[in-house]
């Protein structure tokens, strides 16, 4: 069911404004007055040769004007040229060529004037220009050669025409070239190739100019490319190649301009025209185009992208868009940069354009033509379309600068005077008389008039009058009471009054009455309040079955002294009741419901005032039987993406969106999710809508004005959501005055003497109409004196010339093409802050401790602050230190105390020094002057930690500790405190203290035991006391180091040990019976059995294997098997052998305790013993000897 917005100005015959809410009154008809001009050709005028030519000339006065022509500032006698003929009762000249002539022969410049007795209104000066398309020049064009990855550029050079013509590329065969970051066309005209490939052969390329008047499109002769390349064939691997410039064998290149040359250029733009600023780069690969502004950012509200990037555009351009501008072309190779110096200049335009000016005899007034621009335009006076120097003198009237002032004018000053302001980028004609009349007030619309209006709408009532002196008008209600304005009433200028929110009291008579010195009029009007019309229980959607009855509900609540008509209308046409519906008050019935009653039904209740619609929507299923629930074991997954939408119902304010659900892939759909995009403010960006349950599949959408919307639709069950539909059609709502105004509203100067209002812009559901634009208003806050006004389109405006920090009441009102916003609120904003002119007075430095001070001061007057007091600053810096020859960093500091205040603390100060301090005020835009210098001086503190405090181990018996002194001793050291302890795990020794004198820097400590580690904690001192400690731990010891290092690293420290040498000479000297003894018992020979003290037996190649023994041989002279040998210390080596007595130990690990004891023991080298056999005796080995003996 949809409902629409109610309409936001009540009906009633009497609110046709006669005349514009704030425009100036004007003279009625009968009444004599001079010349106006209302219609006229624009300036610049382009006509069609084919055609005849008009131009417009049109004016209203009293005696109706008459009208003569100029030509290139020379009189235009029409009635001489029988070609040439001027309409009825106008200045419109007709022109025409049937019976022959050349268009070309009456371009120039022409000048209506429009006269009566009163005086001559001059129109615009229009150059009459006629449309040329001339033709092309034939030409051959060789076809272009170009190696592959070279840029290309191809030359349109379009015949001039008038206007220029649109160009566009495409082949001879008519077809479209496709353009992207690579191939693009300039804004001259010409295509641009970044860098050529081999597929930009596969076309022609013709450049066409299309003309607007003569609607002929014409094409030059097409280019024929032939591309140079190392891969003459044509690979689609390669085009699709992810390095596609290096698979085809293109070296790449460092991106450079093709246009505009260089590294710099200048550009001049006129203020409310665009800025197209363009960079074209070539590069290999296709570079990048990023575009910036020197010293801030680019216009994020006027500047669009186009062209892949390669141009900016800035509409609307104004002064504060001028700067330099630069663009970045970068690829992989690099990056270079464009700057452009962009300078806005402005043709004239109205700061204050002069009115018509009616005045009674003996009055006074002021004709006022104020204009802007770059260079400053000059002003010129006509009257009656003569210098006014030339004129007769008037001692009544006096002129200054851009404003005449009259003073006791009488009837012979009646006059039509010009401004034509103009610089040498463009004028301003502008008409504007002075009538002078004496005319009591007159009432110019119907009197006693019926006007009923609904409830809580908004409401105008008009009353038009005229008179001179210029009447004052005012309301009353009911013949009593004060005059009605303000609160919910507003009074405009031209009489109309303005009812902001009827209400049931705003009932009765409301008169209006003019009032001049000649007499006074009256009008009344009769208002009568109505309740609306409403649907207060709307049709329902429903899904119903063949062959059902439905009902669809209507029940509406009206104003009784109003005639309520219910109608029903199906797909938006007039339902026809046949004999199966019903159609009753409050509802409409179906019996037998077919599939043909699918679709929307629309309730209208109407009066003569208003009306009200609610929608609903029918759906008929078709007969279906129950399927088996044999799909539920199936694993779930996210639903397909619903299909097939359509927009139907298309309301005002609502439309329906229907679609075909997707598979809900086992899982059923829980919801719908409707998205819309709108192509004005933010094209290609997805918006939530609405929601829907996941069993319809229609929703009725409302829709705000004047929106292009476009729908999808996301399905959403358990697992997850669909992918979005396709996008629907595009269906674009009318438009409405805006419902609100832009918010966050700001006043803010950014310099002394101007104020920034900004805002935040209204995004496009909110726009309501075309042309959105800002009223913004202003105005001093204390003085209240009247707003000053200025639409912007934008949401910023810069307010200049105000006084330093001045508070001024903003209002910032919404307006489109069809009215205006609500009243705005007011917000309080401030002009720019400007330095502080005074220093804080009287500031006392108390010292608190050696790194801090109290400040003390007395606050400055308020009016030497020019801004929002901030803070109070005070800037200090360390002149010197009192310790001699101490370099230190005389940087200044800075200690903020924000708002009002008139002390504080300064802390983190250097003890032991000398200081100097100064005081400010800051304000928004800086800092005032400083205060009076002050010195002090901070105590002896304790110092900063020893710097690079070392500790070093050069042997298991001492460590050795070094350091620096303090980097900051904050006074003079007394000596340093060294804390040291012995820990062992979680055991931790008895701590020791030492105390050195100032000098020391180096301390031994010799170690209790080889294994524990130390910890140690040194401090400097002063006679404050201990300053910052540094804690540092001595090595790890070896064990707890990689065990092949420990051991390879710890061979000499061992070595070095009493324990140690005494163990290996009680070792050699047992190795050494043993040899004895081994030695002795191979002299005498014999067998002895060792098999069983192996483990492994003998080798085939044994030649003692027969009775598992040995023959030892008593030649004392042979040599031992296996090249044995005995060493001078009595030990057996194995020459060539890596054995060691880590082969006897256990890996190499675990040979010596954490106090250095040998653990080691000799054992079977088995592995060794098996893979050698029987390259070396067993009787050799000192360990098979000891077996032997067992």
């Amino acid at each position: 069911m949809a409902r629409p917005q109610p309409p936001p100005w009540g009906h009633t015959a009497f609110l046709l404004c006669l005349l514009g809410i704030g425009g100036a009154i004007e003279i009625p008809m009968d009444l004599p007055q001079p010349p106006t001009i209302t219609k006229q050709s624009v300036k610049d005028h382009i006509v069609d040769p084919r055609d005849n030519i008009l131009i417009e000339c049109e004016a209203k006065g009293n005696p109706a004007p008459s009208f003569h022509w100029t030509r290139n500032s020379r009189f235009f006698n029409v009635a001489k040229d029988p070609r040439v003929s001027m309409r009825r009762r106008s200045g419109t000249l007709v022109i025409d060529f049937r019976s022959g002539g050349r268009p070309e022969e009456y371009e120039g410049e022409y000048q209506c004037f429009a006269r009566n007795k009163f005086g001559t209104a001059l129109s615009n000066r229009i150059r009459l220009q006629v449309s040329k398309s001339p033709l092309w020049p034939k030409e051959n064009l060789d076809p272009v050669v170009v190696q592959e990855g070279a840029p290309l550029t191809l030359q349109c050079n379009p015949p001039p025409g008038l206007p220029s013509p649109v160009i566009f590329w495409m082949s001879s065969s008519m077809e479209p070239i496709t353009q992207d970051k690579r191939v693009s066309q300039g804004h001259n005209g010409d295509l641009y190739f970044s860098n050529v490939l081999v597929q930009d052969m596969q076309t022609d390329y013709s450049c066409n100019a299309r003309f607007h008047f003569t609607h002929t499109i014409q094409q030059k002769n097409p280019f024929t490319l032939k591309v140079l390349t190392n891969h003459p064939y044509n690979d689609s691997s390669l085009r699709n190649h992810p390095d596609m410039y290096s698979a085809r064998g293109v070296a790449e290149r460092t991106p450079s301009f093709m246009y505009p040359q260089g590294t710099s250029s200048s550009q001049m733009v006129l203020r409310g025209t665009d800025l197209l600023l363009e960079c074209i780069a070539s590069g290999v690969p296709t570079p990048d185009i990023a575009w910036y502004k020197k010293g801030g950012d680019l216009p994020s509200d006027k500047a669009k992208f186009e062209n892949f990037n390669k141009a900016l555009r800035i509409t609307s351009v104004s002064e504060e868009d001028s700067g330099e501008y630069f663009c970045l072309a970068s690829n992989k190779m690099g990056s270079i940069r464009h700057t452009i110096s962009v300078r806005v200049k402005a043709a004239p335009y109205w700061l204050e354009e002069p009115k018509n000016l009616i005045l009674a005899p003996g009055e006074d007034g002021r004709l006022v033509c104020r204009a802007n621009g770059n260079p400053k335009p000059t002003v010129q006076w006509m009257v009656n379309g003569e210098p006014l120097q030339s004129a007769p003198p008037n001692p009544n009237r006096e002129v200054a600068g851009d404003t005449i002032i009259f003073r006791d004018t009488q009837i012979s000053s009646r006059a039509v005077y010009q401004c034509n302001t103009s610089n040498e980028h463009g004028y301003l004609l502008a008409n504007a008389f002075v009538s002078v009349l004496d005319v009591p007030p007159r009432m110019l619309s119907p009197r006693n008039q019926l006007i009923r209006v609904i409830l809580y709408n908004r409401t105008r009532l008009d009353c038009p009058f005229f008179g001179s002196p210029i009447p004052t008008l005012r309301w009353f209600k009911n013949g009593q009471g004060s005059n009605l304005d303000g609160g919910n009433y507003h009074v405009y200028e031209n009489g109309s009054l303005e009812i902001k929110m009827i209400r049931k009291e705003d009932q009765g008579i409301y008169t209006c009455v003019a009032t001049n010195i000649l007499g006074k009029a009256e009008n009344q009007v009769r208002l009568e309040v109505k309740d609306p019309t409403r649907i207060f229980r709307m049709p329902e959607d429903q899904t119903a079955k063949r062959g059902t009855t439905v009902q669809l509900e209507c029940r509406v609540k009206h104003d009784p002294s109003l005639k309520l008509t219910v109608s029903w209308l199906k797909d938006d046409e007039p339902l026809y009741i046949g004999n199966r519906m019903k159609k009753e008050d409050d509802s409409l019935t179906i019996f037998g419901v077919a599939e043909r009653d699918h679709g929307s039904y629309t309730c209208i209740a109407s009066t003569e005032l208003d009306q009200d619609l609610a929608k609903a929507y029918l759906t008929v299923l078709a007969d279906q039987t129950t399927p088996t629930n044999r799909l539920a074991a199936l694993p779930k997954g996210r639903p397909d993406r619903p299909r097939d939408l359509e927009l139907t119902d298309l309301a005002e304010r609502s439309v329906r969106l229907t679609w075909i659900p997707g598979d809900d892939n086992n899982s059923p759909i829980t919801e719908y999710v409707v998205q819309f995009e709108e192509d004005q403010f933010q094209p290609g960006i997805w918006h939530d809508h609405s929601k829907f349950p996941g069993g319809v599949n229609s929703g009725v959408l409302q829709l705000s004005p004047y929106v292009n919307y476009q729908f999808r639709v996301i399905a959403v069950n358990e697992v997850g959501s669909s992918h979005p539909s396709l996008p629907s059609e595009r269906y674009r709502t009318s438009g409405a005055p805006p419902e609100s105004n832009p918010g966050d509203v700001k006043g803010e100067g950014t310099r002394k003497n101007n104020m920034e209002i900004t805002w935040t812009p209204m995004n496009a559901t909110s726009a309501f109409g075309p042309n959105l634009r800002y009223i913004v208003r202003w105005r001093r806050r204390e003085t209240r004196e009247t707003w000053n006004n200025v639409t912007v389109w934008g949401s910023r405006y810069v307010v200049g010339q105000t006084p330093v920090y001045v508070p001024y009441e903003i209002r910032v009102q919404a307006e489109n093409d069809f009215g205006k916003g609500p009243e705005p609120d007011t917000v309080i904003g401030y002009s720019g802050e400007d330095y502080p002119r005074a220093a804080p007075t009287d500031v006392k430095v108390r010292v608190l401790n050696s790194t801090a001070i109290s400040l003390q001061w007395n606050r400055v007057y308020s009016d030497t602050v020019q801004g929002q007091l901030r803070e109070y600053r005070a800037y200090y810096w360390r002149e010197s230190s009192l310790l001699k020859n101490l370099w230190v960093s005389q940087k200044r500091q800075h200690a903020s105390f924000s708002g009002d205040r008139l002390r504080g603390v300064v802390s983190r100060l250097f003890p032991y020094s000398n200081y100097k301090l100064e005081m400010v005020v800051v304000n928004g835009r800086g800092d005032g002057p400083r205060s009076e210098t002050k010195e002090f001086t901070t105590p002896e503190g304790v110092p900063s930690a020893p710097r690079r405090f070392r500790v070093r181990q050069p042997n298991l018996q001492t460590i050795t500790l070094e350091w620096d002194h303090p980097e900051h001793p904050n006074g003079i050291l007394t000596g340093y405190s060294l804390r040291y302890a012995a820990f062992n795990g979680t055991k931790v020794g008895k701590q020791m203290v030492e105390n050195f004198s100032p000098n020391d820097t180096k301390f031994t400590v010799q170690r209790a035991d080889p294994v524990s580690r130390y910890r140690f904690t040194l401090s400097a001192r002063t006679q404050v006391g201990a300053g910052e400690a540094v804690t540092e731990e001595s090595p790890a010891p070896p064990n707890e180091a990689t065990p092949t290092a420990a051991y390879t690293n710890n061979q000499a420290d061992i070595a070095t040990q009493g324990w140690f040498i005494g163990l290996m000479c009680a070792i050699a000297l047992l190795v050494l019976i043993l040899l004895i003894v081994c030695f002795i018992k191979r002299s005498r020979g014999g067998k002895y059995p060792v098999r069983e003290k192996k483990d492994v037996p003998l080798g085939p190649e044994d030649p003692k294997e027969e009775d598992g023994s040995f023959d030892y041989s008593d030649e004392d002279n042979k040599p031992l098997q296996g090249g044995s040998q005995t060493s001078l210390d009595g030990t057996i080596k194995q020459q060539e052998s890596d054995d060691s007595l880590v082969d006897y130990g256990e890996g190499g690990e675990g040979q010596f305790n954490e106090d250095g004891s040998f653990i080691g023991q000799y054992t079977v080298k088995k592995d060794k013993e098996e893979t050698e056999g029987n390259e070396s005796s067993e009787a050799t080995s000192p360990v098979n000897a000891i077996y032997s003996l067992a």
